[in-house]
């Protein structure tokens, strides 16, 4: 798979994994997990440059004392995610015509 499209899913992924609310590095690997597999550090690079880019806002809470970081989809996050649902219809046409054009050079 092109390295720029998994990127972009890959930041989908971890934003749809917030949208309905806030979590944690752990819980976002984990919820995940049935989906894709995402590694500790490409989430921490992922949610770094989705931080940077104001998709997502950081606060700490102390959880058994230790500092946990929790993760907030912001309005721009929501954007993205409806910006993919709409750019994915136009990649399923696409797909579409060609497993068609396929399937059809082989009848």
């Amino acid at each position: 798979m092109d390295n720029q499209l998994k990127r972009g899913l890959l930041d989908v992924c971890v934003l749809a994994a917030i949208l309905d609310e806030d979590s944690y590095g752990y819980k976002i690997i984990k919820d995940l997990k049935p989906y894709i597999e995402l590694s500790e550090s490409t989430l921490y690079t992922i949610l770094k440059r989705l931080e940077s880019a104001q998709m997502l806002t950081v606060r700490s809470v102390e959880h058994d004392g230790r500092l946990r970081k929790y993760y907030h989809i912001t309005d721009a996050g929501v954007r993205r995610i409806e910006d993919f649902k709409e750019d994915w219809k136009e990649i399923m046409t696409v797909y579409q015509f060609v497993t068609k054009e396929d399937h059809q050079n082989h009848e």
